[in-house]
């Protein structure tokens, strides 16, 4: 765990200035075995301190990787300066940030340094049981993967904390023959936040779910393409999960929002069928912790949810203390930074559209001719809302039936439009916390949702 040697620093912040002092500490570690070798066995780390100043409602920063008390006094300068010299030499009619009254916010998960031996001799045993067990594989992966930060900081005008967000996985991938002689994959992953013994000290767990993928494969390996066109679909939670993160979560962060997204203009109008609330939550979700729970920001701003979008009304948006100030709002806590050398940027935490009271058979049981799309293993959208997502798991719903699996295509459109076409929500939530978000910086995030009945234009051969 990262020491405090910052406490005793906040009697050098200046007076009438807004001071930010962070120390942080990243963690991240690889092992890959592929096709029972060995072939990644990567740690990295890296520490260091930083400072940012406001004055007049301009910024100063400055950061360093020795990772000291007196490397802390001299950011702390160095940013004061910076600040004092943008005040002086840049004629700009800045956002003046107001204060609040702050208080301490503690970290909450413990992050522990597992043997690396250990680790490799987990992946190695899960890879000798999917080659075990599952012959018709033509090629097979196993990976782990964990990362985590840790943040002390101090502020002069919000709320000091030390923070903490540990996690890790293992993914498996498995690759099968086609009828046609083609390659066709599958992938599950495992673990969550928390440290290694969370979630791997012991895998039996994990084997019937990898019977599953296997089963899965090999009726993908049989599967059909999807016939093109806008169709009537059931998404699942992990779709739902990709289009509230990317397709919409996105278009509602302020700093994109004054870049000129599509979210900009429908602020207070419908965006969605009713049946659709969309929220950000900070570290409870639906009376239980969130998947990647965020208590206080690299601001020091105490987390708190952000409801995006309520009965299909888009009410607000995801803000850092500048936005928040610009429209008039309380921050939620959404400013997060991915190393000690970066600036906090406006960031998702735990992204999901909420459940409604529809079961997912009765769902399915009302789709004469569609989908049932369940996974996606990539997905891009831009400020319009225009979204194109993979589809590596799907199949054919006949009559109210699941039929056929289908092969890899993407499902496309427009997300405001798409979801006004919502008309049922199932009650039940999926989450995941493996996400890794690249706005700028990476960042890990949570996402999730119910499953949707939606109008979609899905790709075909």
């Amino acid at each position: 765990m990262l020491q405090d040697f910052l406490k005793d620093k906040k009697a050098l912040f200046e007076t009438g200035v807004s001071t930010e002092l962070r120390a942080q500490e990243n963690r991240r570690r690889v092992v890959v075995f592929a096709q029972g070798n060995l072939v990644q066995n990567v740690r990295v780390e890296e520490s260091g301190v930083n400072a940012r100043v406001r004055k007049n409602g301009l910024c100063g920063f400055s950061s360093s990787a020795e990772c000291t008390g007196e490397m802390a006094e001299a950011v702390l300068k160095a940013a004061t300066n910076n600040a004092k010299f943008m005040v002086n030499h840049v004629d700009k009619k800045a956002i003046v940030v107001p204060s609040i009254t702050g208080g301490y916010v503690p970290y909450k998960r413990e992050i522990i340094d597992t043997e690396q031996k250990r680790i490799i001799e987990k992946a190695k045993e899960l890879d000798e049981y999917v080659a075990k067990s599952f012959p018709k594989l033509i090629s097979r992966q196993v990976i782990y993967s964990e990362d985590s930060m840790d943040k002390v900081i101090y502020t002069s005008d919000f709320c000091d904390g030390h923070a903490t967000s540990p996690r890790c996985y293992i993914y498996v991938y498995m690759t099968a023959e086609s009828a046609e002689g083609k390659p066709v994959d599958m992938f599950r992953v495992f673990g969550g936040p928390g440290k290694f013994d969370d979630h791997f000290s012991d895998i039996e767990y994990i084997k019937p779910e990898l019977e599953k993928q296997y089963n899965a494969l090999m009726k993908k390996c049989e599967g059909v393409y999807a016939e093109a066109g806008l169709k009537t679909v059931i998404l699942d939670g992990m779709m739902t999960g990709m289009l509230s993160h990317e397709a919409v979560g996105h278009t509602t962060e302020a700093d994109l929002v004054r870049g000129g997204s599509v979210a900009g203009p429908c602020l207070n109008k419908q965006v969605a069928s009713e049946k659709v609330t969309m929220i950000d939550f900070a570290n409870e979700a639906l009376g239980e912790t969130a998947p990647l729970p965020v208590y206080i920001d690299d601001e020091g701003v105490a987390a708190k949810d952000a409801v995006i979008i309520k009965d299909g009304i888009l009410t607000g948006y995801m803000n850092n203390r500048e936005s928040a100030a610009l429209y008039g709002v309380e921050p939620a806590g959404n400013a997060r930074a991915w190393s000690f050398s970066d600036e906090p940027l406006i960031r998702m935490r735990n992204t999901a559209i909420i459940p409604g009271k529809d079961k997912l058979e009765d769902m399915i049981a009302s789709v004469d001719d569609g989908y049932y799309l369940i996974n996606s293993n990539n997905g891009q959208a831009d400020l319009t809302g225009e979204f194109m997502f993979g589809v590596i798991e799907g199949y054919e719903i006949k009559n109210g039936k699941i039929g056929r699996a289908i092969l890899d295509t993407t499902v496309m459109g427009v997300a405001f439009d798409m979801l006004k076409t919502v008309d049922m929500v199932s009650d039940k939530i999926t989450w995941t916390s493996s996400g890794m978000c690249g706005k700028k910086q990476p960042m890990p995030v949570g996402m999730g949702g119910p499953a949707l009945r939606c109008k979609i234009t899905i790709g075909g051969r």
